[in-house]
């Protein structure tokens, strides 16, 4: 660990465990910067937000930010206040804290809470007061941050352009993954030449793709891990097309789901068609690399910007289950195109997504701002 004299305030309502702000966290402490947290962590125990209750959440949160507003002026000094994902509404709290301190803030969107509900997962009515709500939260959480951090360019160009602010504000953080957790395992593969996909569910996924896709790939094993928004949809649309190669393994642990893909042959990114999946390299596609698997994910904009096809993964169209399997099948039939993948992958993982590499580039976010 590196020496490092940086203080950092980890402020929020922030979710620990979520991939994310756990990658970031570790990264920093690697660099040997001290975090201080004043959180309260309200989605503990809640792996899917939209099924809390609503009416209790708005009734918690003025008491969350009392107490989080007090706690403050009694934790140790720092340099800047970091406010991690999902920090939107958290960020009205910090700025006046850091306007009061004299302290700069750094805000990690990571996501645009109006095209996650809006756009990409239709939970939200375009027109609607709370779509109107959530467009004002996105706008004015990035405005009042001095540095907002995104995980790609395609996303930084979009929120640049929809809430009409200049690009110089917003800097590119890769996702990454915890090489603690996912890294290469001595594990016996399946006896059955086996593809394995790990996911929330939602839209942007492409899981009918891969279910598409299994229906052109009879003779290999397809293992879906997680559940969400459309796991009672593309069960039944499984049965439908009756797929008896899928098997459908629900939520698992992170440590589990490293462990089922180190089993596997193959790793699976995302295939949707919505605009937001076009914008975003998924945490699954840094998990399947970290474990030294080879990936197979869209050829989004997103993933053009850091990943080549055929070397660190194999590209392929997305909302295709033809394309899919397509590229199934070339991997599957070429052990040593396999083989290549899987070690130029862990490669560009190990130097560009680790939480060291993570850390490195958020550090240096930081020294610049300071």
């Amino acid at each position: 660990m590196k020496k490092n004299n940086l203080k950092v305030c980890y402020f929020g309502t922030y979710e620990r465990k979520y991939s994310r702000n756990e990658t970031i966290k570790l990264g920093l402490y690697s660099r040997g910067i001290k975090i201080i947290e004043c959180s309260w962590d309200i989605w503990e125990g809640k792996e899917h937000k939209s099924k809390i209750s609503k009416i209790n959440f708005l009734i918690k949160l003025p008491f969350v930010y009392l107490y989080l507003f007090l706690k403050y002026f009694l934790i140790e000094k720092h340099d800047i206040i970091f406010v991690p994902y999902p920090g939107h509404i958290d960020v009205f709290i910090a700025k006046l804290l850091s306007i009061l301190k004299k302290k700069p803030l750094v805000f990690d969107a990571f996501l645009s809470l109006y095209d996650s509900m809006v756009n990409d997962r239709k939970i939200v009515k375009k027109k609607s007061l709370l779509a109107k709500f959530l467009y004002f939260i996105d706008k004015y959480s990035c405005k009042l941050a001095d540095i907002v951090l995104l995980d790609t360019m395609e996303h930084i160009k979009y929120f640049s352009r929809e809430l009409n602010i200049k690009k110089e504000k917003f800097r590119r953080v890769w996702i990454g993954a915890n090489e603690k957790i996912f890294y290469p395992r001595k594990v016996k593969k399946y006896d059955k030449f086996t593809v394995v996909f790990h996911g929330k569910f939602i839209p942007l996924q492409g899981i009918d793709n891969i279910l598409y896709a299994a229906k052109f790939c009879k003779d290999i094993n397809f293992k879906l891990i997680g559940d969400g928004q459309l796991y009672e949809d593309m069960v039944s649309f499984s049965k439908k097309l009756k797929l008896e190669n899928v098997e459908f393994l629900g939520f698992m642990e992170k440590e589990q789901i490293a462990i089922e893909l180190s089993k596997a042959h193959i790793g699976l990114g995302i295939f949707g068609t919505t605009d937001k999946a076009k914008r975003v390299i998924p945490n699954k596609a840094y998990e399947v690399m970290a474990v030294g698997l080879p990936l197979i994910t869209g050829n989004s904009p997103a993933a053009r910007e850091i990943l080549v096809n055929k070397k660190h993964c194999i590209l392929c169209k997305m909302g295709s289950g033809k394309a899919i399997a397509n590229a199934i099948l070339l991997l599957k039939n070429n052990e040593k195109l396999r083989k290549y993948i899987s070690v130029e992958g862990h490669k560009l993982f190990s130097n560009l997504f680790s939480t060291e590499a993570i850390g490195k580039l958020v550090e240096k976010i930081i020294l610049e701002l300071l």
